[in-house]
């Protein structure tokens, strides 16, 4: 009589444990890793920062930049799944370089790092395009999980920053308002900037690839939206704006 399957299978006897292992091992996939650009203008910082990610199996830095303009060249020119970008930075804010990464980029996930625990920071980093806002005392904790759920297509937010979130749409839709627009556009917010970190009309006129004659008329136009009479009282307003730090 011919043995049954169950026999014949009993009579080999079981598996190896280590051929078994070694098929399940071959069985899983490489993690894929997220390329991550860090971008803040203090070099220590970004050493921590990549420190805690460089930690994580499926999170690799790339890339790092020391200012918005640079942070803009490295995260546009491919390589790079996630712009980590520091809210305040000489030449172009964090804020100014996410809204021009994501024009560039469509798509690109960005998030924004601050020391801020501001709503007014917050709903201008929603409004430029950032997917996440994480708190520079809380990155230890907050900015992996951060990272991941950007790369899922979630939003992350600090507790805070949902309750303002929240309270801020509530409130506006009891009133039947509209989100106020800016009064300056955002070539306007990148001269800003500039003439308040001390640069000449000549300098911004090649930072920003336009003429000496446009970078004149760009600084009246700020003088006469803002009901403003100097350059003093514009680097005043960009501190308050939070394009500078004071």
């Amino acid at each position: 009589m011919p043995r049954s399957r169950f026999a014949r299978a009993r009579q080999a006897g079981p598996r190896s444990s280590s051929t078994c292992r070694g098929r399940a091992d071959q069985a899983l996939p490489t993690p894929l890793k997220t390329r991550v650009l860090l971008a803040d203008d203090h070099e220590v910082v970004r050493s921590g920062l990549r420190a805690v990610l460089e930690g994580e199996s499926d999170i690799e830095v790339v890339a790092e930049a020391g200012d918005g303009y640079e942070a803009v060249a490295k995260a546009v020119s491919g390589g790079v799944d996630l712009a980590i970008l520091d809210v305040s930075m000489p030449r172009l804010t964090g804020l100014q370089a996410t809204a021009e990464i994501v024009r560039l980029r469509p798509g690109m996930r960005v998030l924004i790092l601050s020391v801020h625990d501001s709503e007014q920071y917050f709903f201008e980093a929603l409004k430029a395009g950032a997917s996440g806002y994480v708190l520079k005392t809380a990155a230890n904790r907050d900015l992996v999980e951060a990272c991941r759920a950007s790369m899922r297509g979630e939003p992350f937010l600090y507790p805070a920053a949902v309750t303002a979130l929240m309270r801020d749409y509530l409130e506006r839709a009891r009133r039947g308002e509209a989100a106020p627009e800016d009064p300056l556009t955002p070539r306007e917010l990148q001269v800003v900037k500039l003439i308040a970190e001390g640069h000449t009309s000549d300098e911004i006129a090649a930072a920003l690839v336009i003429s000496r004659k446009t970078v004149d008329r760009h600084r009246a136009n700020l003088l006469a939206k803002l009901g403003m009479r100097n350059g003093a009282e514009l680097t005043r307003y960009a501190i308050r704006r939070g394009l500078v730090e004071p």
